[in-house]
């Protein structure tokens, strides 16, 4: 928890000083050549502060075509406050080297800020949806697969529902989803009904207000089911969550198209956190099967660390 708060802290103290950092843009992250891999997200962090606009390892190659065994390409969609490379400077590699066109982006904040995917949901989500159209148009594709973390295992639900992704979607793959919020052990749900703070934590963040248990727009998102037929959803949890809380919140509804995992059921000396599970090499196996179950092979269970991975 205490690694988690220290990083809130920070991104909400570094957004005041960001202009138009709630207004829901953002520019792809796209320059080439792309950063290198890095073993988790803290060094990922420390290396994209000279350079947030840094495509992640292995993936915004436009002239990438899809192969008949995955024909699908991959967007990656970002956590709140988290730039692509900062989330993805590992399994994006992991993806492409497994044959996969894998793309990621920057939206939600200031363009060219290192926080990014802080802005309103729905914002954030449209311009997400511009960047898959885009994708599906560089690369022939007729549908892409979408892996998700924390919002953006969330956020991508937005788009189905409101934005035409149910045609253009065929799988979604969350890891530590904000699917039904979080109340930060019961932080969030007692900041949320102190007078005066939700505004004041709108003006740095609204996706975290929009990520509390029982905000309008979860409820909203939720109503009348929470998947939808023809899109196969995966959500890969964590037993030890420190963001999204309690841990149980990520998972779906069940439902035939819906798979829920938890980490620790698969591997049981796999303790990695939410800012750690996007670097995790057993989560790593797992996105792999999900996105080609056809070849899936049980991960190797090794030991995985919090944050450090």
């Amino acid at each position: 928890m205490g690694a988690t708060m220290r990083r809130f802290v920070m991104a909400a103290a570094a957004a005041v000083a960001l202009a138009g950092v709630g207004t829901g843009t953002g520019l792809a992250a796209e320059r080439e050549p792309s950063g290198p891999v890095q073993p988790n997200i803290l060094t990922a962090a420390v290396y994209s502060l000279g350079d947030p606009t840094l495509a992640p390892p292995g993936a915004n190659d436009w002239g990438c075509r899809p192969s008949s065994r995955h024909p699908n390409p991959v967007l990656l969609s970002n956590g709140t406050t988290a730039n692509a490379y900062e989330n993805w400077a590992n399994l994006s590699q992991r993806l492409a080297s497994a044959g996969y066109c894998v793309f990621a982006g920057n939206f939600g904040g200031a363009p060219g800020a290192f926080l990014q995917t802080v802005g309103p949901i729905a914002d954030t989500t449209k311009a997400l949806a511009a960047f898959g159209d885009r994708i599906l148009a560089a690369t022939g594709a007729s549908k892409l697969d979408v892996v998700g973390h924390s919002q953006g295992g969330m956020n991508v639900r937005y788009w189905i529902k409101y934005l035409g992704g149910a045609d253009k979607i065929s799988r979604v793959v969350g890891l530590s989803p904000s699917n039904h919020g979080t109340d930060l052990f019961g932080l969030l749900s007692t900041l949320e009904r102190v007078p005066g703070v939700p505004a004041a934590l709108g003006t740095v963040c609204q996706a975290c207000n929009e990520q509390a248990v029982g905000s309008g727009f979860l409820t909203a998102l939720n109503a009348g089911g929470e998947t939808v037929p023809g899109i196969q959803y995966t959500v890969i949890q964590t037993r030890y969550d420190d963001v999204v809380t309690p841990y149980s919140s990520a998972f779906l509804a069940p439902a035939a198209n819906v798979k829920n995992i938890l980490l620790q059921k698969v591997c049981g000396l796999d303790f990695t956190d939410h800012l750690g599970i996007t670097y995790d090499p057993v989560a790593a196996g797992l996105v792999l099967n999900a996105l080609d179950p056809a070849h899936a092979t049980p991960p190797l269970c090794v030991p995985v660390a919090p944050v450090i991975s």
